[in-house]
Parts: C-alpha cells; structure tokens; sequence
C-alpha cells in the first residue's frame, strides 16, 4: 500500500524500474517517455541513456533552448543551433567530472549579439544547479 503523496509544486516525473539495470522514465505532464540504463561499464549494454549521459544531455539542451529563448525576446534571428557534449566520469567514487560543451553557432551574429548568448548559454539553468566541483568548459565557434 503506498503512502499519500503531496500536492504536486512543479513537475512530476516517474519512474519504473526495470531488469537488467533499466528504467522507464515518464513525463507527467506530456507523457512522454524515456529509457534509461546503467552504462557499459557499470554493468549496462550501452543501449540506452544512462542517468549521468542525461545530465549531459540535459545541459546542452539547456544551454542551446536557453539562448533560443534569449534571442526571440531580444528580436536576434539565432537560426539553427548545433551542440556536442562529452561527459567524463571521475574514478571512483563515480560522479561526473566533467561536461565538455561545444556549441556550434549560426553565421551572421554581431560581436555583441555572440557576447550576450555565449553569457546566456552558459549561465542557463542546469548549468547553474552543477555542483561548483563538475568542470563545465564551454566553446563556441562560427562559420563566420
């Protein structure tokens, strides 16, 4: 039997486990669903996001959806945005050492227009939530 749940304040997300070090993960609001698994050296396949590649993922995501937001209040046409994260574990214990971010930004952007969402990618939320200890370095190139 399980035990009343509080009212919902933000997001909720569930999760079912699953054998061979697998979950389901579910999106309340949309439904959505994602699959994660425990990596290749840590007993996984490889298969699959593991919980520390969604991190990553979530990162990039952050950085590049956080500037795109930038640039519609501010009138700046940002165009198509590509992005490349490595994550790099410590040695044990695991954790995330670091999340070495590139950015691939579109042509056309003034000096100031590149200072002001290269700030904003950096400065976006999940980068913000890291603990101090996980090196984020980030790049930024352009074909221009």
């Amino acid at each position: 039997m399980s035990s009343p749940q509080p009212p919902a304040t933000g997001v909720v997300m569930t999760l079912v486990s699953q054998p061979q070090f697998k979950t389901q993960l579910t999106h309340g609001p949309s439904g959505t669903v994602n699959q994660t698994e425990a990596p290749r050296d840590n007993g996984g396949t490889g298969g699959s996001f593991s919980p520390t590649d969604l991190v990553g993922a979530a990162l990039m995501s952050c950085a590049v959806t956080t500037m795109h937001l930038f640039a519609s209040r501010e009138g700046i046409a940002l165009g198509e945005v590509r992005a490349r994260v490595e994550k790099r574990m410590t040695p044990p214990p695991r954790r995330i050492g670091e999340l070495v971010l590139d950015i691939q930004m579109p042509a056309g952007l003034s000096a100031e227009q590149r200072a002001t969402l290269e700030k904003v990618g950096r400065e976006c939320p999940v980068a913000r939530s890291l603990h101090p200890d996980v090196k984020l370095p980030v790049t930024f190139s352009y074909p221009d």
